[in-house]
């Protein structure tokens, strides 16, 4: 049977036609401006783990206290996910970045100031708010374009590195600087301020330049509405509450939402109480294996600039499996081998083995979801589904308080299983031609 070389677009159909990196010339900039806002999202969500001793002991707090930071973030992202989408509708892209720029600065701005430890969790809130923004549109921008799963390696490869360099920057502030732990966010709000910029700048005409095939259905309506005052704002408000009802309803999103769960669970548990568990458990000098969580972000980007390439080639679905699996092993090995260079060795081998499966699994769900419903879908994707990063590191805590900090590998180890079984139940769906 033929296929159409060109098949007809309608605002219900999903469109085949794509954009490219270089074309049109601008998305390069664009591009570059989801990485660098990945990139400041890395540097945020990494440093707690290295912080966290010294927050304790300025705070004079245990671990169930300290953790809350990551139930205010998820919280934030949670309540991102019910308003991403009509705001980019309305605003357009680029406003609706520089507002979540200005979500993170009032976040940053309170814990430089180092005030009481509960303004410091109302803070963290913003910052969800911000970060799931970020994260939501970047996701929808990158996966559209041609070779996503590489535009989304190099985006969420940019987010590791900021997680690479966050934790090596904090201990070494905290650790040979003499600095208070609160300064080293004067890093992520420096960088902040310029993605406000950047990111205005850069995505501005993002509705205007895009031709109207490559539009979403909302983005046609923003573009019609500027050049229309009169027209109504009811339907377009209907529309956007029933694509939110729509992605409630949609089996890709419930199971993607799990697995992210599950893998942002694992990701910020590992990150952020490894060292911990290495200064509790194994007795480690904290200025020394405060770097070990710079070890697993560093296999985190390694795995995503090199691993999505042949994850394309041999297909994402087959490729995460490996990858969970082998994640899940390394883990195990962190919890039974009492070595703490082998533990570091290890903690670094599972970032590398988890680095290209958050790009892969954006890239299978972006293929399973219609173009008209990504914004909406994502947002749910990754809001729901990094409230795990809350839920699990919380827990981890309150557990470690009462029993000790080992617990960290069963807790890691079960959600790398809750991942396997949601990846087995998605449905299958073919790559869109590029």
């Amino acid at each position: 049977m033929s296929r159409p070389a060109s098949p007809i677009l309608t605002d219900q159909d999903v469109v085949e036609a794509m954009q490219s990196f270089s074309n049109p010339p601008i998305n390069r900039f664009r591009m570059l401006s989801v990485c660098l806002l990945n990139f400041c999202n890395g540097l945020s969500d990494s440093a707690p783990g290295a912080l966290i001793p010294y927050i304790e002991k300025h705070y004079d707090i245990g671990y169930a206290v300290v953790s809350l930071i990551f139930v205010t973030n998820a919280i934030g992202f949670i309540l991102a996910a019910f308003f991403v989408d009509a705001l980019r509708g309305r605003f357009g892209r680029a406003k609706t970045l520089m507002f979540a720029q200005t979500m993170m600065i009032c976040g940053y701005i309170p814990v430089i100031c180092t005030p009481p430890y509960p303004v410091v969790i109302v803070s963290f809130f913003f910052l969800g708010v911000g970060m799931a923004m970020n994260l939501a549109l970047g996701n929808v921008f990158a996966a559209n374009l041609q070779n996503g799963t590489k535009m989304l390696g190099a985006m969420h490869g940019s987010y590791g590195v900021g997680g690479t360099i966050g934790p090596i920057m904090a201990t070494a502030m905290v650790t040979r600087g003499g600095l208070i732990w609160s300064r080293y966010y004067l890093l992520t709000l420096s960088m902040t301020v310029f993605n406000l910029a950047f990111a205005g700048w850069s995505f501005w005409y993002y509705e205007a330049e895009s031709s109207h095939a490559l539009l979403t259905p909302m983005e046609r309506t923003a573009s019609r509405q500027n050049s229309s005052p009169n027209v109504r704002n009811e339907p377009k408000q209907l529309s956007q509450l029933a694509n939110m009802k729509k992605a409630f309803k949609s089996k890709t999103v419930i199971l993607g939402s799990l697995f992210i769960f599950a893998y942002q669970g694992a990701e910020v548990s590992i990150s952020g109480w490894v060292i911990s568990f290495l200064i509790g458990t194994r007795h480690g000098n904290p200025s020394a294996v405060g770097y070990v969580t710079a070890g697993f972000w560093g296999g985190i980007t390694f795995g995503r600039f090199i691993l999505t390439h042949p994850a394309h080639k041999i297909g994402e679905k087959r490729f995460v499996y490996g990858m969970v699996i082998g994640a899940a092993v390394f883990e195990l090995l962190v919890w039974q081998v009492p070595n703490i260079i082998g533990d570091a060795v290890a903690v670094s081998i599972v970032g590398l083995l988890l680095g290209p499966v958050y790009p892969c699994a954006t890239a299978v769900f972006s293929r399973a979801i219609g173009r008209k419903d990504q914004v909406s879908s994502l947002s749910v994707i990754s809001a729901f589904g990094s409230s795990g990063g809350a839920v699990a590191p919380f827990t981890t805590g309150i557990l470690a308080q009462a029993v000790g900090t080992f617990v960290l590998h069963p807790i890691a180890i079960g959600l790398f299983v809750i991942m396997l079984i949601c990846w087995f139940c998605l449905p299958n769906v073919r790559k869109r031609t590029e």
